[in-house]
């Protein structure tokens, strides 16, 4: 494929032909899905109140996706689609590789690491090094999965403050959090509260799932809810995002849980099928000295929100397909910690035409450039913790 734009709406991110086009509402948006996931190919689309990304592993169909937006009036804007990856730095990654797998439930990648088999959450790259870094890392992730799934997992013993750390051979550190039916009544029975409420429904025909998806955006819609729905192969993913479904982080007049029991009847008047074992929800966790000269950089580095709420240290996607970064206070005298490089870094994928502009905003923001090859740039932010910048492919 090639590593320049398909077509003006479409850019190769992280090898994956990717597009965004604007719409006004969750119900614009879904009638694009609904004749996207018509064509004869897996395409992966994400719905969102703002607009819509069509991801295709093949660029065979992007004229026709193209096409179908502007028939619709959606216009493309080549400048959203950006891909966010974990990257462990290993002695041995064949001990660190079947950890994560079972923590996250992931499939092997092609590279040697794994990959969400639904495509939402983050991939995670493993690479070889030799460099010791005996410390703890600044950063961990937070996984919260089902609680059945959670012990199925089986890592070990958990360790930590809330009794859900566990750690890799290597010493990187997960809290896997188990989840909770998001209430006590049969009419949300489909739902997990993963720190997102989410509902995920198996689908027959991609009819079903264009009218599962047509369907939630009209109820979401009229509540005026920024629900997030998003199509897989045989599949249909309904969720709130991180929080939203309290009303404190969701700021709106409405019980999420009657918009949950709403959808739900919905689904299941259409013949999908809940499936309880697959919501998951992945988010990044950084220490820091100073919480907020780091969270500030990486709202600028990743063109992130940062949460309503003042007492949180959230900042998230501002569409929502990235995962969540959130902030913690490590006391400043951890010197030998804080100088010891992390043995996990984010890597920034973003379209082949603009990762100079984007390199100029994190370096303005405080980061510092640690070095660069063809197409990737690795940077520092204030307090050492590193991004590598990576252009289209």
């Amino acid at each position: 494929m090639p590593g320049m734009a398909i077509g003006t709406d479409w850019r190769v991110v992280d090898g994956v032909a990717t597009a965004w086009f604007d719409a006004p509402s969750l119900i614009e948006g879904a009638a694009l899905a609904g004749r996207v996931v018509a064509l004869p190919a897996e395409v992966v689309v994400d719905v969102r109140a703002t607009g819509v990304r069509v991801r295709l592993d093949s660029d065979e169909h992007a004229a026709a996706v193209s096409a179908a937006a502007r028939d619709l009036g959606l216009a493309g804007d080549p400048t959203v689609p950006q891909h966010l990856s974990v990257v462990f730095e290993s002695g041995d990654p064949s001990l660190v590789r079947p950890f994560w797998q079972r923590v996250l439930d992931y499939a092997p990648g092609d590279d040697g690491g794994l990959t969400d088999p639904l495509r939402r959450d983050p991939a995670i790259r493993i690479r070889q090094s030799t460099e010791p870094r005996p410390l703890r890392n600044r950063i961990h992730l937070d996984v919260v999965r089902p609680a059945a799934a959670v012990e199925q997992a089986g890592p070990g013993e958990a360790s930590g403050p809330y009794g859900v750390r566990h750690a890799d051979p290597d010493g990187n550190e997960v809290d896997l959090v188990p989840g909770a039916a998001l209430g006590e009544t049969t009419g949300t029975a489909d739902w997990q509260a993963v720190f997102s409420a989410m509902a995920c429904y198996r689908v027959a025909s991609p009819t079903q799932q264009r009218d599962l998806a047509a369907a939630a955006a009209t109820l979401a819609d009229d509540a005026g809810f920024p629900l997030l729905i998003d199509l897989r192969p045989g599949l249909v993913i309904i969720d709130s995002g991180k929080d939203r479904w309290e009303a404190d982080a969701h700021g709106l007049g409405l019980d999420f849980t009657d918009l949950a029991a709403d959808l739900q009847s919905a689904a299941r008047e259409l013949g999908a099928t809940a499936d309880p074992g697959l919501p998951r929800f992945v988010q990044l966790f950084l220490d820091a000295a100073d919480v907020a000269a780091v969270r500030a950089f990486w709202v600028a580095a990743l063109g992130y929100t940062p949460d309503r709420r003042t007492e949180t240290s959230d900042i998230h996607d501002p569409r929502r397909l990235n995962p969540v970064l959130v902030f913690q206070q490590i006391d400043a005298s951890e010197t030998e910690r804080r100088r010891q490089r992390n043995r996990i870094h984010v890597e920034l994928a973003v379209p082949s035409d603009l990762p100079q502009a984007r390199l100029a905003t994190i370096v303005a923001a405080g980061g510092r450039l640690l070095d660069e090859s063809e197409g990737r740039w690795r940077v520092a932010d204030p307090e050492g913790n590193e991004i590598v910048l990576v252009s289209g492919t």
